[in-house]
């Protein structure tokens, strides 16, 4: 069993729209009841997916420029092995939906 349900990746933390926009998105899905955890440190991307995928956290929420210039992060399900695009103001629902179907 995973410590927490989702993890919040923050793939450029040294940028301050990204960097604000994870820690939002981390508070949201905090206050949807959503048991999940910041990766916020100032390493690079990949590190912070395999760690992720080492403690076995089912679902995975990247924020990064990429998705940001759309308006979207990713949620990836480890299980599946999926990920998708969703709508910065659509978080918590995907992911309580996300969490409940597991």
């Amino acid at each position: 069993m995973a410590p927490f349900e989702v993890v919040v990746v923050i793939a450029q933390q040294d940028d301050p729209t990204v960097a604000e926009t994870g820690e939002q998105v981390y508070q949201g899905l905090l206050d949807a009841g959503v048991e999940v955890i910041v990766d916020d440190r100032p390493v690079r991307a990949g590190v912070k997916f395999s760690d992720a995928e080492l403690v076995g956290i089912p679902f995975r929420v990247t924020v990064g420029k990429r998705g940001l210039a759309t308006g979207t992060v990713e949620l990836t399900d480890r299980a599946a092995g999926t990920t998708v695009a969703i709508p910065l103001d659509e978080v918590a629902k995907h992911v309580r939906e996300a969490v409940a179907g597991a």
